[in-house]
């Protein structure tokens, strides 16, 4: 217990600003990153769904990046994108108030929370038409609100210099970099942008918590700008978006004072190209590495590694966006990115649709010891495969991607750890550990692992415990290859036995939870609406709707619970990984709340606040289905049965506290 309370402390301790982050980003950095979103994602990132996932998340990544999350004060300009309030954190993603829990739960388990800072541009009240009423805000006694005067002369090909002249104000400087139309560009040669930006800098690292900053849209001012608010802030981590397929992203990395990584859209390309032709050597050519920072090992650790995210995700019709995903073999690409030196940082959907293989990956790295300033080497490239040896501080990790990789075999110096559809890895036996392949997560039925010695030692044991003791050598035995099941909730640690000594232990822990078919029944409490319309969709791919088109199926029917009138509507969950998502409103073009989910048990709701145009909930289930309130006389099913500690029992007979169907049942 101490030495998990030490290693958290470390992790924290590892994460807060000091003089020796002034670079940018860390050197030898280990660290892999979530972007914790995608285009339209509110409900998987709403802040108390990801605080959910920390446990889970904690394990895999260092960092995760969040969108803006300052108040829009706007019901189309969700994603946050057309910022208005830098102090007020009130967002289509929650409240601040479960926004500060989130930060706070993974920061005490060593993730940090990289927020997105678009300080590009500026969006105004709309109040009575102007373009320049934006808002006065305090913090920390003083208050900042901008005026015409911090807006770029030229903003919006000249349309603001018009509206301005026609209506008597005054502009700032001539924009810096790249102008954009969808608000008000800053003029950050402004002392009082630069103040407002400075102060709301500290607000997210110091008050709000968050551990470092990611730049929206960097072409659109100077860089120089971006090394005086990174010294002020004093920010462990910063990364840039500078979308560029040329040597300008190194440059702009330079201008920054090295204070500032940048995303490395060469290596994105990269991987896009090989994958979307076909043609696996396009992963080494010259075209990309001559600008891809990842291969410079000047620029390495400036390198913020990527292959897909919500700018290149396909969103269907979006009117007036031309989406530029890859089409197929997102895992191959993972597994790329995964091996690859620079910070890799996973996106979302892709996490979400291939949780185990990309578990398995990031362990492969860790276990290897690999770096963002980690050396690589080619190895094999060729139209089906391309396979690369990269230097890990522990041992080498060989990636091999392609069509081709079941005919590529590396020399008996390895073993391979990982695999999957146009993917292997293969640890070097340098690495001197235990593995298992089966990542450590959640799963619906009894399985089998193998454990296998990763060491140069051909004499070595395996020993293992699934009590979550540490192994020793008077622990079980168990020879290279042996299976191992694994029929409910273990924590298992395995180790390596070699000449009596017991090393490179690696700990796995599984849950078992079956799967039953069941109803999930969502209420509302009457919120005194004129009409009130339940809007559902399921979590597929298609993102099925589930009781008709917009604006949904108009309730009628309510039932009395604890004195209130609930409106409610019941879903079938027949699959294990099956949720669904919901939108209470008012009808065709009114008000409606926030999306919510996923959603797979019961769940009670009522309206709270409104926040950028749309109502908030609360989710009152735990008030509602409290334990004292739940009687049940005799049990009729004979499976799915759990005591309090997780031990599965048949058809209970003795009286007691039970769970089934993921609820607390009081059996008499």
């Amino acid at each position: 217990m101490m030495k998990k309370n030490y290693r958290i402390l470390a992790a924290v301790m590892a994460l807060m600003p000091c003089s020796t982050f002034a670079q940018g980003w860390q050197d030898n950095y280990q660290g892999v990153m979530l972007q914790g979103f995608s285009w339209d994602s509110y409900v998987d990132t709403q802040w108390s769904n990801l605080e959910s996932q920390a446990d889970e998340l904690s394990n895999y990544f260092s960092l995760i990046w969040v969108p803006q999350s300052g108040n829009c004060n706007s019901s189309w300009n969700v994603m946050g994108y057309t910022p208005v309030y830098y102090f007020d954190h009130n967002s289509s993603f929650g409240t601040e108030a479960q926004l500060r829990s989130m930060i706070k739960t993974f920061k005490a388990k060593g993730t940090g929370i990289i927020a997105d800072v678009v300080v590009n541009h500026r969006n105004n009240l709309g109040a009575n038409g102007s373009w320049v009423d934006y808002p006065a805000e305090t913090y920390k006694g003083k208050t900042y609100q901008m005026t015409s005067t911090d807006i770029t002369a030229n903003d919006d090909g000249g349309k603001t210099k018009a509206w301005a002249d026609a209506n008597g104000y005054t502009l700032g400087n001539n924009d810096e970099g790249e102008d954009w139309s969808g608000c008000r560009d800053l003029d950050h040669k402004s002392t009082n942008v630069q103040a407002t930006i400075k102060a709301y800098e500290d607000f997210l690292l110091n008050d709000l918590g968050y551990t470092g900053f990611r730049y929206d849209m960097v072409k659109g001012f100077a860089a120089s700008h971006i090394k005086d608010y990174n010294t002020a802030a004093n920010v462990p981590f910063s990364v840039g978006e500078y979308w560029s397929g040329n040597s300008a992203i190194s440059s702009w990395i330079d201008n920054t004072g090295k204070t500032s990584a940048a995303f490395d859209f060469q290596f994105r390309y990269a991987v896009r190209d090989a994958i979307n032709k076909g043609d696996w050597s396009l992963l080494g050519s010259s075209q990309y590495l001559v600008n891809s920072n990842y291969s410079n090992g000047s620029y390495r650790r400036y390198a913020v590694t990527f292959v897909e995210n919500h700018d290149m995700q396909d969103r269907g019709t979006t009117s007036g966006y031309t989406p530029d995903p890859i089409l197929k073999d997102t895992l191959a690409a993972n597994a790329f990115l995964l091996a690859m030196p620079g910070t890799p940082c996973v996106f979302l959907p892709h996490w979400k649709a291939c949780k185990e293989d990309i578990k398995n990956m990031i362990d492969a790295r860790k276990a290897a010891g690999i770096s963002n300033t980690s050396g690589y080497t080619p190895l094999r490239s060729s139209k089906t495969l391309y396979a690369v040896s990269v230097d890990g501080n522990k041992a080498k990790l060989i990636a091999a991607v392609g069509s081709g990789v079941a005919d590529y075999a590396p020399s008996t110096l390895y073993v391979k750890v990982a695999s999957g559809y146009h993917y292997a890895y293969y640890l070097n036996k340098d690495a001197e550990t235990a593995w298992v392949a089966k990542p450590s997560g959640t799963y619906t039925d009894a399985f089998s692992v193998t454990l296998q010695a990763v060491s140069n030692d051909g004499e070595a044991k395996l020993v293992y415990t699934t009590d979550g003791s540490n192994p020793t050598a008077k622990s079980k035995q168990a020879a290279d290859g042996t299976k191992l099941n694994i029929t409910g909730n273990t924590t298992l640690k395995v180790g390596l036995l070699s000449g009596g000594t017991v090393k490179g232990v690696i700990t796995r822990i599984y849950a078992i939870k079956p799967f039953e078919a069941h109803k999930a029944t969502v209420y509302l409490k009457d919120p005194s609406w004129t009409d009130v319309y339940f809007y559902a969709w399921d979590n597929t791919s298609s993102h099925s709707t589930l009781l008709g088109s917009w604006p949904g199926t108009k309730m009628t029917a309510t039932k009395a619970i604890g004195g209130s009138n609930w409106y409610y509507q019941s879903f079938d969950i027949n699959k294990a990984d099956f949720t669904f998502n919901i939108i209470f409103n008012q009808g065709m073009n009114k008000d409606q709340t926030i999306d919510i989910g996923p959603i797979s048990d019961d769940k009670y709701y009522e309206i709270a606040n409104k926040n950028n145009g749309k109502y908030t909930v609360n989710d009152i289930t735990p008030a509602i289905t409290g334990i004292s309130d739940l009687t049940y006389t005799k049990p009729t099913a004979s499976t799915g049965w759990y005591t309090l500690q997780g031990v599965r029992v048949g058809q209970p007979s003795q009286p007691g506290i039970y769970i089934h169907n993921g609820r607390k049942v009081i059996v008499k």
